[in-house]
């Protein structure tokens, strides 16, 4: 059976220690956090960043340090900037991590309302304006839609060489104003992709784990992470990322999957440019 990524979402810009005193914010948290994820079996990291009282940051300086901590820890690992940030920052804020010229960055492809007055704001122009830069950079999009509409933005700007293929998508389903995270609003979403695509399933609180066996049961790959989901099980909070990823792993096994590695995970999704710690070996 073909190999499968597993990548942790170890923070995200959200979600605080008031919801599950276990979500990292220091320097330190994040790479422990990132550690744990690592041993169950995740090959790639999604990072947002905090300072050290929980707010969230897009500063080049902080995502460095926690680089360079996480890789201290996790030799090898796929490192994955947030180009998301949080909702109400400018365009020059969240581009700030591509700075350090990462393997692969999220981009974001389409705009959301969150609940309220709360706009998660991704125009047409921010979209090519992300595309190029990470373009520019020869780094590896993952391609965020939180709906149908986004992956036609994305078929769009394939077309005309804004975004490069082969495209890598995250299909985030279950999230306030996007779509939800049924059976059938799974397929409908896989069904709309490109046959050249590859998708990793990421559902969002309670819909974490049943995306993760959609996605394992159909060729994909999955995302799983305090960023979008605080709990093991119903109303019992996790330990750490890891219990998370471990989990993760068992319903793959339990479909027959391997467990990609890092090396393998940058095999299957097309990343070419070389990361920090094979520059260093070279």
């Amino acid at each position: 059976m073909d190999k499968i990524i597993i990548t942790a979402a170890i923070c995200g810009a959200e979600v605080r220690k008031e919801h599950n005193p276990n979500i990292p914010y220091t320097v330190k948290e994040i790479a422990d956090e990132a550690r744990r994820a690592c041993d169950e079996g995740a090959s790639i990291i999604h990072l947002h960043v905090r300072e050290d009282d929980g707010t969230p940051t897009q500063s080049a300086d902080r995502f460095r340090e926690c680089i360079e901590a996480i890789k201290a820890q996790c030799p090898g690992v796929i490192i994955q900037p947030s180009t998301g940030g949080a909702a109400g920052m400018s365009n020059a804020e969240r581009l700030q991590p591509l700075s350090l010229e990462p393997e692969t960055a999220s981009l974001d492809c389409g705009t959301l309302n969150f609940g309220g007055d709360t706009i998660f704001v991704n125009t047409e122009n921010t979209i090519k304006q992300f595309a190029l830069e990470m373009n520019s950079r020869s780094i590896k999009p993952e391609l965020e839609v939180f709906d149908r509409s986004m992956i036609n933005t994305v078929l769009k700007f394939l077309k005309i060489g804004i975004i490069i293929g082969p495209p890598h998508f995250n299909l985030v389903m279950g999230v306030n104003g996007g779509i939800g995270g049924s059976l059938q609003e799974f397929s409908f979403l896989i069904g709309s992709l490109p046959l050249n695509a590859t998708f990793t399933g990421t559902g969002i609180g309670r819909y974490q784990f049943q995306i993760a066996a959609m996605a394992a049961m159909t060729g994909g790959h999955i995302r799983v992470g305090f960023e979008d989901n605080i709990y093991i099980r119903p109303k019992i909070l996790a330990g750490s990322n890891g219990e998370l990823v471990e989990k993760a792993a068992k319903i793959a096994g339990l479909l027959n999957r391997v467990i990609a590695s890092p090396e393998e995970a940058r095999d299957i999704l097309s990343i070419t440019k070389e990361s920090a710690d094979d520059e260093k070996r070279m």
